[in-house]
């Protein structure tokens, strides 16, 4: 069973059609990235997803239930955008008005509970004001957590966060998953997502594009052999005589994407006089095979 599926989505907004079709499935305990730009669609489907908005048509199911079920939403936690707290109470008093408004039993318990999951535990008296951006990320999801959901869908919850918010973020929902929670989260910083995703989804102009588990993008990812030398342009110019596709990337090192070895590329211009300072295989990640995948270059 899949804890996600759906099929043919479309959302309109007056005469713009925000989603186009989209099909999307999301495995029962996985950590789904959902990936696309700005406006492609992913917010419209997640707020669909939490019944927060609509569809124009066709069938959004949560564990093979239909997702207006009464009974399957109650296993559905959400932090679009920004938690909605009270900025001069605490947390403590923010998780508990959301503990009665949820009626949950046991309040203090369980909110001791997600805290702890969540790395809190020590800040419950802080008001909400004075917690740091990734404070109010964690504090989000405990919300989202109260009531133990199956289902976490966390729209951009590491935009913005410092190296040790990410850091933290990303073992909170590592953990969580390691717990049976299955989490569909976006976010711009692929880099990221890629440390800690078993599954992707990916989205353009309201449609989806490509979905693969994390084991298939691997796969997916062209390989290319990394040069370092010195007179870089001259370097470049001699291999593009031997070779079809050779670039240079951001940090100016030279990337050979035909099939070779980096001893054949050393030998060759070490026969014409370049000295090769670094060389070695490597692949592209997630961010560079989604620039090529909106480029339409594919991953072969």
């Amino acid at each position: 069973m899949n804890a996600i599926e759906i099929r043919n989505l479309t959302k309109n907004f007056g005469e713009k059609q925000a989603l186009k079709g989209l099909n999307m499935t999301v495995p029962v305990g996985s950590i789904y990235g959902f990936i696309g730009e700005n406006g492609s669609g992913k917010s419209t489907t997640e707020k669909i997803i939490c019944g927060l908005i609509h569809a124009s048509g066709g069938s959004v199911k949560l564990y093979g239930k239909d997702h207006t079920d009464i009974d399957v939403r109650a296993g559905v936690g959400v932090l679009i955008e920004n938690p909605g707290c009270f900025p001069n109470m605490t947390v403590w008093n923010n998780m508990m008005i959301q503990a009665f408004n949820l009626n949950i039993e046991n309040p203090e318990n369980e909110i001791r509970k997600v805290l702890t999951l969540v790395r809190m535990e020590g800040s419950a008296g802080n008001k909400y004001k004075n917690c740091s951006l990734g404070m109010k990320q964690r504090i989000g999801i405990a919300m989202a957590l109260l009531g133990n959901p199956h289902l976490l869908v966390l729209d951009e919850p590491i935009n913005g966060l410092d190296a040790d918010g990410m850091r933290i973020m990303r073992e909170v929902l590592v953990d969580l998953s390691k717990r049976g929670t299955t989490i569909v989260v976006s976010s711009h910083i692929l880099g990221e997502l890629e440390k800690i995703a078993t599954h992707y989804g990916i989205v353009r102009g309201g449609k989806m594009i490509a979905e693969m588990t994390a084991e298939q993008l691997e796969k997916s990812c062209r390989t290319y052999i990394l040069i370092g030398a010195n007179k870089i342009e001259d370097t470049k110019a001699l291999l593009m005589r031997k070779y079809l596709r050779v670039e240079q990337d951001e940090k100016g090192f030279l990337r050979v994407y035909d099939q070779t070895t980096p001893e054949e590329i050393v030998s060759y211009l070490y026969q014409h006089g370049v000295t090769v300072n670094q060389v070695k295989r490597d692949k592209i990640g997630l961010e560079e095979y989604y620039i090529d995948l909106m480029k339409g270059k594919g991953a072969n």
